[in-house]
């Protein structure tokens, strides 16, 4: 376990061992995404899709812990940087020029880290956790209410309070400023820097960035104003 210890006490190493978790975190995102943007055409694949992921072994057991190390890791992990380039600052300037040198998003990644992070404590408030009670806890792994799939009729009224669907929305747009800096620094801190790749990687970043907060952003809305 030496190497370990070696990998996290360097700088190099957090920061490689932070864009693979972004990395693990951006696809699982893209995932996500997927499945709920399937409640929009079709409630019944929604259901089945849902119910699927809720009651597979594999997904239930080995991905999910999986991915819940992996949000807890990549925000320690985060916290840890921010320290540790906050301590390495010996030298204070008379003025500090953070923009000629660094963009908005960059130097602000801690804070839309944590509103991120309070809107994954909403998100298992709101779905997670009364998910693991069904299952785990009284016992109903069918999924159903009356003989019908709950999933679709579960994830629309969590969308009937506006106030709840204007945190969301607050949240996917400070998910955006993350990710508009985040995707990019994950592939480089990975080793992806290249005068060739780079440019494709920033825009493909920049294209993530927007469309994938805005898919969730729509599908809050949409099932909002249908309800109405």
């Amino acid at each position: 376990m030496s190497w370990v210890k070696q990998t996290f006490s360097s700088s190099i190493g957090r920061k490689f061992a932070m864009a693979l978790s972004a990395l693990f975190l951006l696809f699982f995102l893209l995932q996500h995404f997927a499945i709920n943007f399937l409640s929009v055409f079709s409630e019944e694949l929604f259901n089945e899709v849902s119910h699927f992921m809720g009651t597979n072994p594999l997904v239930q057991f080995a991905l999910q812990p999986i991915l819940i190390f992996g949000v807890v890791f990549h925000f320690v992990m985060g916290f840890v940087l921010e320290i540790k380039n906050k301590n390495a600052r010996d030298v204070k300037y008379a003025m500090n020029k953070g923009a000629a040198n660094s963009t908005w998003f960059s130097r602000n990644m801690i804070w839309s880290g944590l509103v991120i992070l309070g809107f994954i404590g909403l998100h298992f408030y709101d779905f997670w956790i009364p998910e693991i009670n069904v299952k785990y806890i009284q016992g109903d792994m069918s999924g159903m209410i009356n003989g019908e799939y709950r999933y679709y009729e579960e994830l629309v009224h969590k969308f009937h309070d506006p106030i709840r669907v204007g945190l969301y929305v607050l949240s996917f747009v400070f998910l955006a400023m993350h990710l508009k800096h985040g995707f990019q620094s994950a592939f480089q801190s990975a080793g992806a820097r290249h005068d060739k790749y780079t440019p494709g990687i920033k825009k493909l970043g920049d294209i993530y960035a927007i469309l994938i907060p805005a898919g969730f952003i729509f599908i809050a809305l949409y099932h909002h104003l249908t309800a109405i």
